[in-house]
């Protein structure tokens, strides 16, 4: 994050929010009511939060990864 104030202090949510207006109105002619809308953003986002592959969690959904058990090591690593 940046200090607050910079150009780059809200980049992040900027760039969130142009790339849902782009996918979730691509190809639309006819304006969505406000229920529709609100619908439609609502189901963008759950298929993006849970059902969409990542390609950083090994192209897996994120509830897959979740799901998923991990071991953890406890040991620390020998000092070269």
């Amino acid at each position: 994050m940046s200090a607050v104030r910079s150009s780059a202090d809200n980049a992040l949510a900027e760039s969130f929010i142009a790339t849902c207006k782009w996918e979730t109105l691509q190809g639309r002619r006819a304006r969505d009511t406000e229920r529709e809308a609100h619908l439609n953003l609502f189901r963008r986002l759950h298929r993006y939060n849970t059902v969409r592959r990542h390609s950083r969690l090994g192209h897996r959904s994120p509830i897959a990864y979740e799901r998923t058990p991990r071991t953890t090591t406890t040991a620390l690593a020998e000092a070269a």
